[in-house]
């Protein structure tokens, strides 16, 4: 038969033994929860900042295209050297060209779009028609004017036409629908070709 003295000493072991297990348990359980949160975060963060594939950015190649805007008259386009990334995809590499057409000229020639307005959308169909859709500030910021809206439409026409292969005609859309003109002077609800007649030699350009 124990002693009080030896029951104690087997309650305190016992109350020892007690505690040493339950803080086993709540270190596995902050340590589980931890592990849980950085791989969550780990995981946010791969889905937030992808990473960037650093080869094929080194590898990826730009090609020359010629953009055109108005001369100081507004009565013919010039064209201008870009340099844009080169796409392999005619529709990506068409965006390129608009994109390239709204930032405006580098070399002092007259700006063909409204600064502000935007690509929405670029789609080219197997006839070679290419339907180039532009937000709706197009409309409202033109200047207008049948020698405003030639340029515009014929500057997107002769840029694309000259540098895509498959492009043969363009459509101009706003927020995705025709439009009958762009301020009124010019019938825009049909496609256009390319008129080599409206294009006149390039001024020296900037290198």
């Amino acid at each position: 038969m124990s002693t009080k003295k030896q029951r104690r000493s087997e309650n305190f072991k016992d109350r020892k033994k007690k505690k040493s297990t339950r803080i086993v348990y709540l270190a596995a359980i902050i340590g589980g929860v931890v592990l849980v949160l950085v791989l969550f975060f780990v995981i946010l963060f791969n889905a937030l900042f992808p990473a960037v594939d650093m080869e094929a950015m080194k590898k990826k190649e730009k090609r020359v295209v010629e953009i055109y805007f108005s001369d100081a008259q507004e009565r013919f386009l010039v064209k201008e050297k870009r340099y844009i990334y080169k796409e392999q995809d005619p529709v990506a590499h068409a965006r390129e060209i608009v994109e390239a057409l709204l930032a405006g000229s580098k070399t002092g020639n007259v700006n063909t779009f409204p600064a502000g307005v935007t690509l929405t959308d670029l789609r080219l169909g197997k006839d070679g028609l290419a339907s180039v859709s532009f937000s709706r500030r197009l409309i409202e910021a033109h200047p207008g004017g049948a020698t405003a809206e030639m340029a515009t439409i014929y500057s997107l026409t002769q840029s694309l036409t000259a540098n895509v292969p498959g492009i043969k005609a363009v459509q101009i859309l706003v927020e995705g629908k025709p439009v009958a003109a762009i301020k009124g002077h010019i019938s825009a609800d049909r496609p256009f070709l390319p008129d080599p007649d409206l294009v006149t030699a390039a001024k020296k350009e900037k290198s």
